[in-house]
């Protein structure tokens, strides 16, 4: 029964972050609309979420070894509670990027806690993975519910309205439910051994860490593939509204397609894995993502945003685009469970440090990007650039491969 309490606990936890870090593309179309603010400005939010998420990752990450996973996420979830609460209240556009600096300071809290905590509660490599790809797919389940939610506070007729704010209060309140989750479960806090002698060493055993071949190829490959993922999935709702004219509305709910198909991608992954090669499967995953982009987007023409009143009116390759989520769904966590299964258990947590911030920076630059360019060439063309980074992830898989195949040799 703790175990349960625990894993339910990680889960609740990654399920209301995830409604939160992947509303930035819905924030983004509604933060234009309100507001009356630019695409580069617009795109400055996932800046705000990611470049906390990586500072707070980078400096806290041999800190939070030391007072524990369970003190960790209590500070993540309050901080998220109170930035949650006050933005409705105040209804600007600075509140929108405080918000969004809280919820990327409070997830490296909580994702370096969660993912040290599931190799607490695995006792082999297979478990790991397992078990880590089970709350990856929850994590994507709650960023397709967050799609869902947001839509259905988006005013139909006006979309200048700041009525979509009102959307913050229920979140308030899922926070809150985590917490009491947190507070009632069981998380070890680590042993002496497994924590570094100080806060110093914790920091200079991540910088030492970062510098291996291994580690660097492995946190490019992070990069480049969040670079892609938050390209297309932050600026898919106004890829829907300005390219295919849909309405606001329809806009955030067409891209929960995109969320489904990675939630869905991740859990079949799990399985597809048990009789095929992780590299080949990626590899696979990868190119397919590329055809979809070569393929579907020429059909992507303008429709009438009149006559279509709901999401069943919206035309077919509104549909087929977000598939691409499901080639891209096993690419994070099948890189991640093969780094984190080759070191020791004491090393996760430094560890995760480096895969938040390389995920963060990633992030950052592929909205940035894609922001500037759907901007200022249109969101076809924003859109078809994916496919340089995916070129560049093939080539650095390669090599990933190649080190991990030394160190299984030299661990042997």
């Amino acid at each position: 029964m703790p175990r349960f309490i625990t894993i339910t606990a990680i889960a609740a936890c990654y399920f209301v972050f995830a409604i939160l870090l992947n509303s930035v593309g819905t924030v983004i179309l509604q933060s234009i609309n309100s507001f009356d603010i630019s695409k580069t400005e617009a795109s400055t939010l996932e800046g705000f979420k990611d470049l906390s998420i990586a500072f707070v990752s980078f400096f806290v990450a041999s800190i939070i070894p030391r007072i524990g996973y369970k003190v960790a996420l209590l500070i993540g979830l309050s901080i998220v509670t109170i930035a949650c609460a006050i933005t409705p209240m105040l209804g600007q556009f600075w509140v929108i990027k405080l918000l969004f600096m809280c919820i990327g300071v409070s997830f490296a809290l909580v994702k370096i806690s969660v993912y040290s905590v599931i190799g607490q509660l695995s006792d082999s490599v297979k478990a790991h993975s397992s078990l880590l790809n089970t709350i990856e797919g929850i994590f994507m389940l709650g960023s397709l519910s967050g799609y869902w939610l947001f839509s259905f506070y988006i005013h139909p007729d006006n979309d200048s309205s700041t009525h979509w704010l009102q959307v913050y209060y229920p979140l308030t309140a899922m926070v809150l439910v985590a917490m009491v989750l947190v507070f009632c479960s069981s998380m070890t806090k680590p042993s002496q051994q497994d924590t570094p002698p100080s806060i110093v060493d914790g920091f200079v055993d991540m910088i030492k860490m970062s510098i291996k071949p291994l580690v660097l190829i492995f946190v490019m490959s992070v990069f480049l593939y969040v670079l892609i993922e938050q390209g297309i999935g932050s600026w898919l709702p106004t890829f829907y509204n300005e390219v295919i004219n849909l309405p606001s509305h329809i806009s955030v709910q067409m891209a929960s397609i995109f969320a489904a198909s990675l939630a869905i991608g991740r859990l079949l992954a799990g399985q597809i894995l048990k009789f095929i090669n992780w590299h080949l499967f990626l590899n696979i995953c990868l190119i397919g993502m590329a055809l979809i982009i070569v393929f579907l987007l020429p059909l992507t023409g303008a429709s009438s945003g009149e006559e279509i009143k709901s999401i069943v009116d919206a035309p077919l390759v509104a549909y087929l685009l977000p598939l691409i989520g499901l080639m891209m769904a096993p690419i994070y966590p099948v890189l991640n469970s093969v780094m984190l299964s080759s070191l020791a258990r004491h090393k996760h947590a430094p560890m995760t440090g480096l895969i938040v911030v390389f995920s963060a920076f990633g992030g950052t630059t592929g909205s940035l990007i894609t922001g500037y360019f759907f901007q200022e060439v249109g969101g076809k063309n924003a859109f078809y650039l994916a496919l340089i980074p995916m070129v560049l992830l093939i080539i650095s898989l390669y090599f990933f491969k190649q080190e991990t195949q030394k160190s299984s040799v030299n661990k042997s």
